[in-house]
């Protein structure tokens, strides 16, 4: 928890204006008096017995846990900036995490009295007592040790939050890589379904033909019109070329 969190904190409960009894929690706390301290989902219960104490007292401090929407809410917006979801799974609160919470219309700590709801076993009046008062402060310190125990508070343990963040990242990134798997997927359809366009496009219009034709398409007039269109082999007989020497033998071929 950050120190200016901590400090928001502490100064909800302080605003009663209950200078003595505050230091006196202060106190208390600082000297280790209080005994046991247990964060759940909407209630703080710590053990604590003071100095002049026959015995230890229950002091709890109840705040409303946030829904399951509004969580889904604020993980969303947390796993969009990166750098949230980074320091959250290095274990430590992200600097100006607070506003993501105001984004989403919540505050991580109560903002007035009429948030929380405070007992404690002792029953002296007025409340809070000294015991809630050292329990104040002994949560405080609790969360600059600890800052997933605001969380726990709030309602999401630290393990819930850390697997909603993870699995949020893993879709999000499979998410931001879909697009281009679809735009690779329909290039790749296009050229599966067979229509390679037009070999005469693509040779830049220039119309292809190893001879000239006539009749159906494709039929050859000229039987020795092969020899033409291929390279002549560097092949002689008695100083003729080997082409020459092949021509009467293909004009003698019928027509196909």
């Amino acid at each position: 928890m950050t120190d200016s969190m901590a400090v928001a904190f502490l100064g909800t409960f302080e605003s009663l204006r209950m200078g003595p009894t505050f230091a006196r929690g202060r106190r208390d706390q600082r000297a280790g008096h209080v005994r046991q301290l247990t964060i759940s989902g909407s209630l703080v219960v710590a053990l604590v017995r003071g100095p002049d104490d026959p015995t230890a007292f229950r002091a709890r401090i109840a705040m409303r846990s946030f829904g399951a929407s509004e969580w889904a809410r604020v993980e969303q917006d947390l796993v969009a900036e990166a750098r949230y979801t980074a320091d959250l799974l290095a274990g430590r609160m992200p600097p100006g995490i607070g506003a993501v919470f105001a984004a989403a219309g919540l505050s991580l700590v109560p903002l007035s009295l009429d948030e929380v709801a405070m007992d404690c076993s002792c029953e002296r009046w007025p409340m809070p007592c000294v015991h809630l008062a050292a329990t104040c402060y002994a949560l405080a310190r609790s969360f600059e040790e600890d800052p997933f125990g605001i969380f726990a508070w709030r309602g999401r343990s630290r393990d819930e939050l850390l697997l909603h963040l993870r699995e949020l990242r893993a879709a999000f990134a499979q998410k931001s890589i879909a697009p281009e798997s679809e735009g690779y997927s329909s290039a790749n359809s296009e050229i599966s379904s067979g229509d390679l366009g037009n070999p005469v496009d693509f040779w830049g219009g220039q119309e292809l033909s190893l001879a000239p034709t006539g009749g159906r398409p494709g039929a050859v007039t000229r039987p020795d019109a092969l020899l033409d269109q291929l390279d002549p082999p560097h092949l002689a007989h008695d100083g003729r070329p080997i082409v020459d020497l092949l021509r009467p033998a293909y004009l003698a071929l019928p027509e196909a």
